[in-house]
Order: C-alpha cells, then sequence, then structure tokens
C-alpha cells in the first residue's frame, strides 16, 4: 500500500485538475499499521531502515496540495501517522486511533500529533498506546469532523467539494502559510509574499468579481 500511496502522490500532485486530494482506506478499515510479517522479514535481511509506511505519511505531508483523510475503521500505527500527515481528517464513527511505536520500541506520530491535539495529550497517546474511539478523537481535535456511517461519504464529498471550490493558486499559499505559522517558520513574510503575488492577479480579479456580483447584485 505505502510504494501505491507514494507513486499516486507523484501523479496527483503533477495533475493541474486534481485540486484536493482524498486518502481513504478499504470500507470498514482506514489502515491497521504497516505489514508487520513484511517488517520482520526486512529486518531479518539486515534492511534496519525499512519504513515504507512513514515513506508514504511523509509522502503525503510533503504535497502542496490540500489533503484529506477519510477514516472509516482502525488507524492504528503507520495508518495513525498516515491520518495525521493530512490536513484535514472526517470519521466515522466506527473509527479508532492508536499510537503503539513505544510499545514496539519505536517513535511514531510524535513529530505530527503535537501540533494537533498538543504536548500533553500526544505525549499520553504515544506514551500509554492507548486505543482512542471516535468520539475521544473528535473532542480533543485529533479530526476535524466525526459522523455517522450513515452520513460518511456525503460528509466527506461535501468537505472535498468546498476546497476543491476554491482558488488552487490562494490554497497552495494558505497551506504554505500555516504549516510555516505550525513549525517555526516565517508565516508573516509568506503572506506577504502571498498577497504580493495574488492580490490583482486574473484568478483574484475574476474571483473577486464574481463575489462581488453576487453580494452586490451589480452584474456590469
Amino acid at each position: 500500500m505505502a510504494v501505491e500511496i507514494i507513486e499516486a502522490m507523484s501523479e496527483l500532485d503533477a495533475d493541474s485538475d486534481v485540486i484536493t486530494i482524498v486518502i481513504e482506506g478499504s470500507e470498514g478499515s482506514f489502515c491497521a499499521g504497516a505489514d508487520m510479517a513484511e517488517a520482520n522479514a526486512a529486518y531479518e535481511r539486515g534492511e534496519r531502515r525499512f519504513n515504507p509506511a512513514q515513506e508514504a505519511a511523509n509522502r503525503v505531508g510533503a504535497t502542496e496540495k490540500p489533503t484529506i483523510a477519510s477514516i472509516d475503521g482502525p488507524a492504528y500505527g503507520a495508518g495513525a501517522a498516515l491520518a495525521c500527515a493530512c490536513d484535514i481528517r472526517i470519521c466515522s464513527d466506527r473509527t479508532r486511533f492508536r499510537f503503539p511505536g513505544a510499545d514496539y520500541g519505536l517513535v511514531v506520530g510524535a513529530a505530527a500529533l503535537p501540533s494537533i491535539v498538543g504536548g500533553p495529550t500526544a505525549k499520553e497517546l504515544i506514551f500509554t498506546s492507548r486505543v482512542v474511539a471516535a468520539d475521544e478523537a473528535l473532542s480533543i481535535g485529533l479530526v476535524n469532523k466525526c459522523v455517522s456511517q450513515a452520513e460518511f461519504t456525503a460528509a466527506v464529498d461535501s468537505m472535498a467539494s468546498q476546497v476543491a471550490a476554491a482558488s488552487p493558486l490562494a490554497l497552495k499559499w494558505s497551506k504554505s502559510t500555516i504549516n510555516a505559522s505550525l513549525n517555526g517558520g516565517d508565516a508573516i513574510g509568506l503572506e506577504v509574499q502571498a498577497d504580493l503575488l495574488l492580490r490583482g492577479g486574473i484568478d483574484h480579479q475574476e474571483r473577486f468579481g464574481r463575489a462581488t456580483a453576487r453580494i452586490t447584485g451589480n452584474r456590469g
């Protein structure tokens, strides 16, 4: 699965018609974690750095396009890390999260989780490796939205459509600026640079003109 994700992300990044990317698993399971048998076999061959699941999460996190994790069912270990790599997370009420890295002698999710749920909560979830149910995930901010299974597909589609309706350039610059703010970068400088590049451009003029017409009723 990891290799397929990495390859697909390269294709989606190169496709200018793709505005937002939805990451989903099979029905009833987002991703239950890395293939443990495959990982053990790699370790036995001496491949200590074998970690394609983390590479996939890193690749998702590196895209300039908005990403949405569509989480229906377990998101454990590498699956939880993959979800955290996305910009927006929507889950069904049967979803469960777990960050079991410390239980396995590894560090999984410790870089991304604090900016999502805060330091103290991130430490608890990673130190204990406990399961987080969907309702708790919503209450601690691990997911943006939690809905019933009956409403799940429609909720993901609605969010993706709303994001995709925005300006691709504005989305790209907004994501970069927010990430810089979260990671200690020059977010103010990026926002100023974005304003200089985008304000008065063709995309801005057309979108602002349509919005003005809707609000004022002036079609002239």
